[in-house]
């Protein structure tokens, strides 16, 4: 049961990596809404794209792209708004979690780190805001997570980027404030994709998470929508600056 958004119809929206795991998600969200949405993603998503105008009536606009390349971003947005209309809602989603320790961190894995989980996020905000403020506002959502909130280790670069997420998005959303941009983030707690799934989620660990959570259930991509949208909506029109999260109960943020 998904909350319908009138002002999402016919709303142009920009999801990175929104061709697998939450991302997935999050495209059929905002195509059922009838938003016109596109999204980049590194691998080909043809097949995504085809089966999300079967079950929607809605196509996405596709395009290939490692968000690490700066320039091949900034294409993408220009392609999509000019394909779509100026983007008013941009969501930033795509990142990687890959499990690492402090002493086997290179300057080379570092920067590459940051590259997909922060940089890539700062220049897509920067590229959308002068589109959104021609347009009269606009609805940046910036992914973070809940795990630099409970101090988690095993990804200590991943970490500090989702810490910069949420104070660039308050930064972000002081200065875009006076054009009607509104940025906020949106920190999901452990999200059960296909990706966790295969490389983390064990009996043990998968115990151990909902023994922190308040709700006892695992949390899906498809949970990770309804925030989404009411966060790209008018429903949202005086939030901004704030982080949403949506975790099953682990962390509070006040």
């Amino acid at each position: 049961m998904t909350a319908t958004y009138p002002d999402l119809k016919g709303a142009s929206v920009f999801i990175t990596g929104g061709g697998s795991g939450i991302g997935a998600s999050l495209t059929e969200g905002f195509l059922r809404q009838g938003a016109k949405v596109a999204f980049v993603q590194r691998s080909d998503s043809t097949d995504f794209v085809d089966e999300m105008e079967a079950a929607t009536g809605n196509r996405p606009h596709f395009m290939t792209c490692d968000i690490t390349d700066i320039d091949r971003l900034k294409a993408c947005l220009a392609e999509a708004a000019e394909v779509n209309g100026p983007i008013t809602a941009l969501i930033n989603n795509a990142a990687n979690d890959k499990r690492h320790t402090t002493a086997e961190v290179t300057e080379e894995f570092w920067d590459w780190s940051q590259a997909i989980n922060l940089k890539a996020y700062f220049f897509a905000c920067q590229a959308v805001a002068e589109g959104m403020k021609a347009a009269g506002g606009g609805s940046i959502v910036n992914f973070s997570s809940i795990s630099y909130m409970m101090g988690n280790s095993g990804y200590p670069s991943y970490t500090t980027a989702n810490g910069g997420i949420t104070a660039m998005s308050r930064s972000l959303a002081r200065e875009f404030g006076p054009d009607k941009i509104r940025v906020n983030a949106l920190a999901p707690g452990w999200v059960l994709t296909q990706k966790q799934k295969d490389l983390w989620v064990t009996p043990e660990a998968l115990e151990d998470h909902l023994g922190r959570q308040c709700l006892k259930d695992t949390i899906g991509p498809d949970d990770i929508v309804g925030g989404t949208l009411f966060l790209a909506s008018e429903a949202s029109k005086m939030m901004t600056g704030q982080v949403m999260v949506i975790d099953g109960g682990v962390v509070v943020t006040g």
